[in-house]
């Protein structure tokens, strides 16, 4: 049995390198190509371990033998070539075998991709996977002129094109040349983008057509949207070209578009009647290569046998083609009729003989003269002037205009008087018209005055330009209105010559110890800082923990505490109070007179202190603050027994403390509450319990010196 055993091994060993160099084909007669692996087997040998790849000269590179040529052979032809290389090597050849491993596609991609140069793809990929590994199509790339160029045995390059483009649209996999082993795929340019490489996106690129060459395109050029060369499409007629150049415009002459075929006479199609009827035989078929020009209305009218010309204050002056029987008012609407400036009384119809008519708009509108007056008629090549309204400020002109019609504008505009008023006008109509405000104009009050005994109002203007809104949230004005716009002072401080110009519901107060105290300019979109900092900011006496600000014009006055000093350290705004028009803020000094302080306010610092007073306190200060505002204890200050008297509802109460001790200990608990009213007393060390015994030992020496003197003498 072990002998049959041994005689399967050395057959299976015999047959083992056909059948390996079969794998991964199945077939020993497979060709090896350009770009696949092939994996050798010599066990014992650590540089045959990893796979070697035919590159693209069709070769591999053995291990001490060098490069070795195998593209185009067999999997039998290549072992048994590679075989015959290494037995000048290597001597154990008995395990030796050479298998394919992977088939790989090297190829390269150029033109118009991200990424052009040489890839490597699995075998069996597309065209597709290709564009996809070389990073994609660039902007302006034309899809349906790619190529695939191959080099054959004898050298020549074959070049096949093929329709990308039509690939992704129909998905067919039949439109894509089969790759090869080292072919190469180029994409062309489109002739849209020029000869300059310019960085552009697909949006400018489609604003100039969609046509991959001009040879049979269809250009549409003109009075449409968007010019440019356009794909052609079988079946395609005038309305498709039209609409593929994002239609008409305003001034397009629709009723002749001229299509010039690329053979045969130009052709004229008229969409007004093509839409007006619907008849689908006005539509003209398209063929390839046939220009379509959409010229300008005006263009079209300025000559022929029925041209009407209308001028001056119209909305839309030019020629226009009227038929015969077309009417005065039929051409003036057509113009798109007057304008606000218009003057409508005294219209001219130049005839074309040189003969001019005039004709009294305004007065034939009057429904009492219209049976007298008639509508002129208009003939071929007349034209109709209409005049601008003249507008000036002399008197003459002005009273023209009936007070029902007019608006009065005064004070601080560069050109104040008296207009026309259209009820379309707004209030910023107004100010414009009259040359807007001066430098000094105030809008933040603009006062209008409602007819000649209406009510008065008062709107901010300025709030309205600083924040916009809607236009319909402006006051309503008529004809009769006044409006006025009033002048602030040279200086928003100027409390000497001209502050008697602002009202005093528009200003506040500022009193104190302040750089410059006065009558300021107040808006209400103005804060409690922007006041102080206009008056120069608090002087260096100012006392900023009891600063004051009176409230008026709230029914009742009330006055308001502000610790400024509170603010600068906490930042917090909750502490700022909020100030309107008329309210007054006084910032008091440190150094005024002390009768001026209440004694509810303050503490008195008396004894041996360096400055004994009373001093303001709040509620975050301590006996330690006090002393040091005093000047702190004297040379000769008894600090053991400081005296804290509190002031209480029911009965005064005292409390020592040794300010020695606790400067030792550092203990804050010893340190005694002080309330506002309180006195705090410093003795000197003369009454210090000591100083009072020491006192008494020299007296006592003093009667027995006397004593001891009077024996001596008796």
């Amino acid at each position: 049995m072990a002998r049959l055993c041994l005689a399967l091994l050395i057959l299976l060993q015999a047959l083992l390198p056909g059948i390996a160099a079969a794998q991964p084909n199945g077939r020993a007669d497979t060709r090896l190509g350009v770009g696949d692996v092939l994996t050798i087997t010599l066990p014992g040998e650590e540089a045959f371990a990893a796979p070697f790849k035919i590159d693209r000269e069709g070769r591999i590179d053995l291990p001490e033998s060098g490069p070795v040529e195998v593209a185009g052979l067999t999997a039998t032809q290549a072992r048994d070539k590679i075989r015959a290389i290494l037995a000048s090597s290597f001597r154990d050849l008995a395990r030796f075998n050479v298998t394919l491993k992977e088939r790989r596609l090297p190829l390269t991609v150029l033109g118009f991709v991200k990424q052009p140069g040489q890839i490597e793809l699995p075998a069996g990929s597309t065209v597709q996977i290709a564009l996809n590994t070389a990073g994609g199509l660039a902007q302006g790339a034309q899809l349906d002129q790619m190529q695939l160029r191959r080099t054959g045995a004898n050298g020549q390059v074959q070049v096949t094109s093929f329709d990308y483009k039509r690939y992704l649209d129909t998905g067919d996999q039949k439109l894509l040349p089969t790759l090869r082993p080292l072919d190469e795929i180029f994409v062309p340019a489109s002739p849209l983008i020029g000869n300059v490489q310019i960085e552009f996106d697909a949006r400018s690129l489609q604003a100039t057509g969609d046509a991959g060459e001009d040879r049979g395109a269809i250009r549409v050029f003109g009075e449409v949207q968007t010019s440019g060369s356009y794909s052609f499409k079988p079946g395609m007629t005038v309305m498709d070209a039209l609409l593929r150049a994002g239609g008409v415009t305003r001034y397009a002459q629709v009723e002749q578009i001229r299509i010039l075929p690329p053979t045969g006479e130009p052709l004229l199609f008229n969409l007004k009647r093509y839409l007006d009827s619907g008849d689908q035989r006005l539509n003209l078929a398209l063929a390839t290569g046939t220009t379509v020009f959409v010229a300008h209305e005006v263009e079209q009218v300025k000559s022929g046998g029925n041209v009407v010309y209308v001028m001056g204050e119209v909305a839309k002056p030019g020629a226009f083609e009227a038929a015969p029987g077309t009417g005065f008012f039929d051409i003036l609407a057509n113009a798109s009729g007057p304008t606000r400036f218009a003057e409508s009384k005294q219209i001219r119809i130049i005839r074309a003989n040189g003969k001019v008519d005039a004709f009294d708009l305004a007065a034939y509108a009057d429904s009492t003269t219209t049976s007298r007056i008639k509508p002129p008629k208009v003939d071929p090549g007349d034209a109709i002037f209409v005049p601008e309204k003249t507008q000036s400020l002399d008197q003459a002109n002005w009273l023209r205009t009936p007070p029902g019609r007019s608006i009065r504008i005064m004070g601080a505009v560069r050109s104040p008087g008296r207009y026309e008023w259209s009820d379309e006008m707004s209030l910023i109509d107004l100010v414009a018209h009259a040359g807007g405000p001066t430098e000094r104009g105030d809008l933040t009050k603009v006062e209008i005055v409602q007819g000649d005994t209406g009510p008065a109002i008062n709107y901010d203007l300025k709030n309205f330009l600083s924040n916009g809104g809607a236009v319909t949230s402006l006051p309503s004005l008529r004809g009769g209105y006044t409006v006025t716009i009033r002048e602030t002072p040279v200086s928003p401080n100027d409390v000497r010559m001209q502050w008697t110009q602002l009202p005093s519901d528009r200003s506040i107060h500022i009193l104190g110890a302040v750089g410059r105290p006065g009558r300021y300019a107040f808006e209400p979109n103005l804060t409690f800082l922007d006041v102080v900092s206009a008056a120069d900011g608090p002087a260096t006496s100012a006392d900023l923990f009891n600063i004051r600000v009176t409230h008026r014009g709230e029914g009742r006055d009330r006055v308001t505490k502000v610790n400024l000093a509170q603010f600068f350290e906490s930042g917090d705004e909750t502490l700022l109070p909020r100030v309107r028009p008329g309210d007054v803020i006084f910032v008091p000094d440190r150094n005024r007179n002390w009768l001026e302080q209440t004694p509810a306010n303050t503490v008195r610092v008396i004894g041996a202190v360096g400055k004994p007073a009373r001093y303001q306190f709040s509620d975050g200060m301590t006996l330690l603050d006090l002393l040091a505002e005093a000047g702190g204890p004297s040379k000769d200050a008894y600090q053991e027994k400081i005296v804290v008297v509190n002031l209480s509802c029911c009965a005064n109460e005292a409390r020592v403390f040794d300010l020695m001790k606790f400067a030792k200990t550092g203990d804050f608990s010893l340190l005694p509450v002080v309330r506002p009213g309180d006195t705090i007393y410093v003795p000197n060390t003369e009454q210090s319990d000591w100083a009072i015994f020491m006192s008494n030992v020299r007296d006592a020496v003093s009667v027995l010196s006397i004593i001891g003197l009077l024996r001596i003498l008796i």
